[in-house]
């Protein structure tokens, strides 16, 4: 990346609203802005006169014909001082796709370069304003589905893993300095490091990997989604089910079996967590062309659903169906939703439990609202494996940072059985820089190019 360079981007979403912005960043930013503005009654401003951070109100004219493109209101950021520690300026125009379009140009027209995806935050991360784990939370800030995720973004962004993560590296750097010193120096007059001494350290920083990752199946949960898809034979309820989480009138309910021809997806929030629900149709065979395509995604709803609540009627024998259904789920994760309980039963659990041992079985009245409250409870126990997360619990969420979390424990875990073994120091030695060079991934400190491209070509065109 040339930081030279000055870039430009459209920052507001395309389409139609009351306001939207252009940014500008690099040491160009404010030539090409005082170039592009003009104050009420035509005058330029000056470089002299020009104040960060101060809210200037006018027109952006055509730097060839001096046409008004827009009227705007414009704010100049003097580096570092600036979200990319770069010179920068933002240009707030109507929300008009032409009028943003129009005011790029102009800014190309004047010298600058289009920005590619995420290069704004790539310009902050590589001018160290920010470090890479705070980045990362930019897009998830930008991409959260509920409260959670949101809070949970917003504290990364504020950099609460960063630290945590610096922490764990400075014990290790601090080991490996140890390490050195006593086999590089063995004869020097210096305190001798013991197995004791570096077991207690390994194990110290083994818990806190521990703790991060206790709640890291949540974490990505609440960062990307869960996903819970409905199933179950013609006119069980799952129509009536669906509405029930969205609490509305989502999908029709009527007395006529298979009603829902099709897949139904919807998003819900269950406590801060973000949930996919879909309500199929299950379609045996069929003679109907068109009823045949549609088998296809409705059996992939099954089998990418990271939840399956399987519904049964009570008040009717096991049919044909239902057992297709339930050797379909002999080996899933699914909670099987006995419905109708209000009508004389016909279908025990003891008969469902033969079917499907490993099932968490609930009795439901979609119609009386009867056990719906423990189905919530179920589900958000199912995405929390019943842990009961503290305030004051770190919620990693990015399955990248799980991942070099837990290989970093990996390699302190292999370090911590050489130790009680009493091995060599230097082989313990490698496993404990395989730690720090993981960890310091996470921040970007050890990140190769190759992984800093992939991240940044997540984010959107003017962030």
């Amino acid at each position: 990346m040339n930081n030279a360079q000055t870039i430009a981007a459209i920052s507001t979403a395309y389409g139609e609203s009351g306001i939207g912005i252009v940014r500008m960043s690099g040491p160009e930013a404010l030539e090409i802005f005082l170039g592009l503005f003009r104050l009420p009654g035509g005058r330029s401003l000056e470089p002299g006169e020009t104040e960060p951070r101060r809210m200037y109100y006018g027109s952006i004219q055509d730097p060839e014909t001096q046409k008004i493109l827009d009227e705007v209101m414009c704010v100049y950021m003097k580096g570092p001082r600036s979200y990319t520690a770069e010179d920068l300026v933002e240009i707030q125009c109507h929300g008009s796709i032409v009028s943003l379009r129009n005011i790029l140009r102009a800014c190309f027209q004047m010298g600058a370069a289009p920005a590619e995806p995420g290069e704004f935050t790539k310009r902050a991360f590589m001018n160290g304003r920010i470090d890479l784990a705070q980045a990362e939370a930019v897009i998830d800030l930008i991409r959260s589905r509920s409260d959670q995720s949101f809070e949970a973004a917003l504290d990364q962004a504020a950099g609460s893993l960063s630290q945590r993560v610096n922490r764990l590296r400075d014990e290790l750097k601090e080991l490996l300095i140890l390490l050195t010193v006593n086999m590089d120096y063995p004869d020097e007059d210096i305190e001798e490091l013991t197995y004791g001494q570096i077991e207690n350290s390994l194990q110290q920083i083994d818990d806190t990997c521990a703790n991060l990752l206790e709640f890291s199946k949540e974490g990505r949960m609440i960062r990307e989604g869960f996903s819970v898809t409905i199933m179950g034979k013609p006119n069980v309820g799952k129509s009536s089910l669906l509405n029930f989480f969205l609490r509305e009138n989502r999908a029709i309910v009527t007395e006529i079996p298979g009603t829902t021809r099709d897949t139904i997806e919807e998003q819900v929030s269950l406590r801060g967590i973000p949930v996919k629900l879909t309500d199929t149709a299950w379609i045996l065979e069929s003679d109907d062309i068109v009823e045949r395509l549609g088998i296809h995604p409705i059996k992939e709803a099954f089998i990418k659903a990271d939840l399956l609540l399987f519904l049964l009627d009570v008040s009717q024998p096991l049919s044909a169906e239902d057992r297709e259904l339930t050797d379909f789920l002999k080996d899933r994760r699914c909670i099987v939703l006995l419905n109708k309980s209000d009508l004389p039963g016909v279908l025990t659990e003891q008969e469902v439990r033969e079917l499907l041992p490993a099932a968490t079985i609930l009795s439901t009245s979609l119609t009386e609202g009867l056990g719906l409250d423990r189905l919530e409870e179920t589900i958000i126990e199912w995405i929390t494996e019943g842990k009961v997360r503290r305030k004051e619990d770190l919620l990693v969420t990015n399955v990248r940072h799980i991942d070099l979390i837990r290989r970093a424990r990996g390699e302190i875990q292999e370090a911590l059985g050489m130790t009680s073994r009493q091995e060599a120091m230097d082989f313990i030695e490698v496993n404990v820089k395989a730690a720090f060079d993981l960890l310091g991934e996470i921040t970007g400190q050890t990140a190769g190019d190759e992984i800093l491209e992939e991240i940044f070509s997540r984010f959107c065109l003017g962030k």
